[in-house]
């Protein structure tokens, strides 16, 4: 049995990670919903436990009504809500979480089946443990957001919402990572030097502008400045100074800017990285990863365009948000990809342009 641990690949492995890494995608597209319809505050208590099970009586909804009036948000937003709406938000929160407690289960359970059974090669064992903490402190993350917004806030830091994000995307794309491990039973390769370090920026600046648009989404600052390619009919927004540093958080104007400005970086990298891949005659998996990574992103910013200028409505706020999961998604699979190329992958390019 003790081949198993030393086994490299393990197809059993990688379709679980790719499993649980499907529900963090259904997941973080939730919590997307949750904050487009205002549902994050709606549970003012956290019961990692007892609360998988909701309001099962009329009593019971109206105690947990009675919680959610008592906060800033009901009386400043909602006031006069209806237990009927408030049932409407109470379930986007409740899915979101619920969400949370299977995807902890889903990878918590068969982990320590593997382990027992010693099925999981052993390169695998650390990455996937701390894939395991990190969801953990998810949870704690998850609930220091909401507690920014019960007291003197009628909504979440944007900040702390940005954590929150930040950590499931980097969850999501380990998981990622480690399923193409699992797959993979080939000797570590370095690639030609430049090319993995560019994947790998590349990833990075999909996942800080990810991170720009959580701070779009705590703002809410998608449904204003909605005029294209300008702001306010300027190139360059007018910001409230007057917070200093904390303007890069809390104002909408500058957060907006910002994640344009992302956007437009993130473009001319993935299109170049695209052409560098045809002119450098790159294999078929790595060139077509590469124009297809530019392809979506390029798909995304025509989204980001399309809900800003209709002042981000549900279905295209979730769309966009989903676009930004398909664009980590492939930026990971890309990076991946590279850094496991051969070393003759990009070598004539490489050659001919000194690099």
């Amino acid at each position: 049995m003790s081949r198993f641990l030393s086994a490299r690949s393990s197809r059993p492995v990688a379709i679980w990670l790719f499993a649980v890494a499907a529900l963090v995608f259904l997941m973080v597209v939730v919590g997307g919903g949750t904050r487009l319809t205002d549902s994050g505050l709606s549970i003012t208590e956290w019961k990692p436990v007892s609360g998988a099970v909701p309001p099962m009586s009329e009593q019971a909804w109206n105690a947990e009504f009675a919680r959610y009036r008592a906060i800033p948000e009901y009386d400043q937003v909602n006031r006069g809500m209806s237990l009927a709406e408030f049932k409407t938000i109470y379930w986007w929160e409740w899915a979101h979480r619920q969400l949370g407690r299977l995807i902890g289960l889903a990878f918590a359970i068969p982990f320590a089946v593997f382990l027992i059974r010693r099925r999981m090669p052993r390169r695998l064992v650390v990455p996937c443990a701390v894939l395991l903490g990190l969801g953990a402190l998810q949870g704690a993350i998850g609930w220091w957001m909401v507690a920014s917004g019960l007291v003197d806030r009628v909504d979440v830091l944007p900040e702390r919402l940005t954590v929150h994000l930040g950590l499931a995307l980097l969850i999501l794309a380990g998981l990622l990572w480690t399923a193409f491990e699992a797959l993979d039973d080939g000797e570590r390769v370095r690639p030609p030097k430049g090319w993995g370090w560019a994947s790998l920026a590349l990833l990075g600046l999909v996942y800080v502008q990810a991170l720009l648009g959580g701070l779009v989404a705590g703002n809410d600052a998608g449904r204003v400045h909605t005029d294209w390619p300008l702001m306010d009919g300027k190139v360059l927004p007018t910001v409230d100074w007057s917070r200093g540093a904390a303007a890069f958080l809390h104002d909408t104007a500058l957060v907006q800017f910002n994640h344009r400005l992302g956007a437009y970086v993130l473009l001319a990298a993935a299109s170049l990285f695209a052409v560098q891949t045809l002119r450098d005659r790159a294999p078929d998996n790595v060139r077509l990863s590469a124009l297809a990574l530019a392809g979506v992103v390029w798909l995304q910013a025509l989204i980001g365009v399309a809900a800003l200028m209709n002042a981000t409505p549900l279905w295209l706020g979730v769309l966009h948000q989903v676009g930004a999961l398909v664009v980590l998604i492939m930026a990971t699979w890309t990076a991946w990809r590279v850094r496991r190329s051969e070393q003759r992958f990009f070598s004539r390019g490489i050659r001919s342009r000194g690099l």
